[in-house]
């Protein structure tokens, strides 16, 4: 590794130039103008420092680059104070990971009530069991589903309502609260 004094010495650089340049390229990115002003300096400090070690290709390109990262890492150190202070605005970072997808909560515990339901109709009379999965499930009339099981359609209704209140009660049992996903 050579030291600063073994290497020829780089032409003199047009720092102004580069700050500006900075500046312009900022500002084209949206940068506000105090930001803009504030990244293009820390960005020919850390230039100047790289300049007096190594040699660089392109200052303007190791430039742009430092000041895209700078720019970067101040957004995250923003949000990052926003969330923790709580002034976050709405419609602002977390509008990207929103989602309209249900909660890991909610998914778990519909889960958990599709366990229960399903034991309790295989525990279910298989009358009472055919009955309510041919009603509530495939949507057949009282009647189409009294004919086909030679029953009367009061009797096809009063499975419906014995096999409803068997599915809550096995629900409130397992401590399933279906109403508050409503």
């Amino acid at each position: 590794m050579s030291n600063a004094m073994d290497r020829p010495a780089s032409p003199p650089q047009d720092w102004n130039a580069v700050g500006a340049a900075l500046v312009r390229y900022l500002r084209a990115r949206g940068t506000r103008p105090d930001v803009a002003d504030d990244v293009a300096q820390e960005t020919l400090a850390r230039l100047i420092a790289l300049s007096q070690t190594q040699q660089i290709g392109s200052l303007f390109a190791l430039g742009f680059r430092i000041a895209d990262n700078l720019i970067v890492d101040l957004q995250r150190r923003e949000m990052r104070q926003d969330y923790c202070h709580g002034s976050r605005q709405s419609g602002e970072a977390d509008e990207e990971w929103e989602s309209d997808d249900p909660s890991l909560d909610r998914v778990l515990d519909s889960r958990r009530a599709l366990d229960v339901l399903s034991l309790c109709l295989r525990r279910m009379p298989p009358l009472r069991r055919e009955v309510l999965i041919r009603r509530r499930l495939n949507h057949e009339s009282c009647r189409a589903i009294g004919d086909d099981l030679s029953i009367s359609a009061k009797a096809v209704e009063k499975h419906i309502t014995r096999g409803l209140l068997d599915l809550r009660r096995a629900l409130e049992r397992a401590g399933v609260d279906l109403a508050g996903h409503g």
